[in-house]
């Protein structure tokens, strides 16, 4: 994932209405019928103890960014839900994951809207993210269907992993007594391609694994169960694969950030204090990683060391 990426989704855009009127120390109000209380209760929780370690003497330098209003420019019929993800291809090009009624959009590099991708495809259930791969395709991850979706330079499916749920097959309680397939997903979040082809994962708010598969989309192996020891997972978010292929997971329940070979080798963890929802890393030979957590960006080394944060939690 590109530098611009990083800037587009880290930040997870709730609904406007998810939550009013929050300061620090007031009790979240919520809107009727909007997000649950206990969401709430999390994401401000997240706030305020980012809050209390900006305020302490040795936190990381605030960074300095531009906020461009109005940067995408929407046709007049078409409005988006809650951005959930947002990937640029070798053009510049930027793809938009959205919980609206047309939920993958493409903008040229101006912001200008292009068109919408997949529409009448019954694939959107759970938007969830988006990656451009090292060949410019474009893969869609949909959480509530279980899918992996890859769509071609012209924007044509080529490659789906995983299946969606059946209506007819929950009907006559099948699917009830069924083993699950180790090549079916439960709620997958994330995707990432290797030199080689091999194709990473994450799976995800169901499951607590990563599952890997060959660049023909055969399953290999995975690795992962719930739990807060190395190699195990609560939530793994979000993925990204650095220029001497190792593979970091966003564990996010976990608070940490978990590294692995490519063969699902345990390497090491970091924290960089806040629960990590996404992940970017720049090119070239000196990278850093941005880590996207609530309503603040970290600038981080790959040894772990925060270099500077981006934003605060608000509206």
């Amino acid at each position: 994932m590109r530098l611009p990426t990083a800037l587009f989704s880290a930040l997870f855009f709730l609904p406007a209405s998810a939550a009013l009127a929050q300061s620090p120390g007031q009790t979240p109000v919520q809107a009727p019928g909007k997000a649950p209380g206990f969401v709430v209760d999390y994401l401000m929780g997240q706030a305020q103890a980012q809050e209390r370690l900006d305020a302490r003497p040795d936190a990381p330098p605030a960074l300095k960014f531009r906020v461009e209003d109005g940067f995408l420019k929407l046709p007049a019929d078409i409005n988006m839900g809650e951005v959930v993800g947002v990937t640029l291809n070798a053009a510049g090009e930027i793809f938009v994951v959205n919980r609206g009624a047309r939920s993958l959009l493409k903008f040229d590099h101006n912001g200008n809207f292009l068109r919408s991708v997949g529409d009448a495809m019954p694939i959107f259930e759970g938007p969830h993210s988006a990656r451009i791969d090292r060949d410019d395709n474009l893969w869609y991850i949909d959480a509530g269907n279980n899918l992996v979706v890859r769509f071609d330079k012209n924007l044509h499916s080529s490659m789906v992993l995983g299946r969606r749920p059946e209506s007819w097959t929950w009907k006559t309680h099948v699917i009830e007594h069924a083993i699950p397939a180790r090549d079916n997903f439960y709620q997958p979040t994330d995707v990432v391609t290797a030199p080689d082809g091999s194709i990473f994962v994450s799976d995800g708010y169901g499951n607590s694994r990563i599952a890997k598969f060959s660049k023909e989309g055969i399953f290999i192996k995975d690795w992962g169960v719930r739990g807060t020891g190395p190699s195990e997972f609560n939530t793994p978010h979000n993925m990204v694969l650095d220029a001497q292929n190792n593979l970091y997971v966003a564990d996010r329940q976990n608070g940490r950030i978990q590294v692995f070979d490519l063969d699902g080798k345990y390497q090491r963890e970091f924290r960089v204090g806040g629960n990590p929802w996404s992940l970017c890393l720049t090119p070239g030979p000196n990278q850093v990683m941005f880590v996207g957590s609530v309503g603040k960006i970290f600038k981080v080394g790959l040894d772990g060391k925060v270099l500077g944060t981006i934003g605060k939690y608000g509206k």
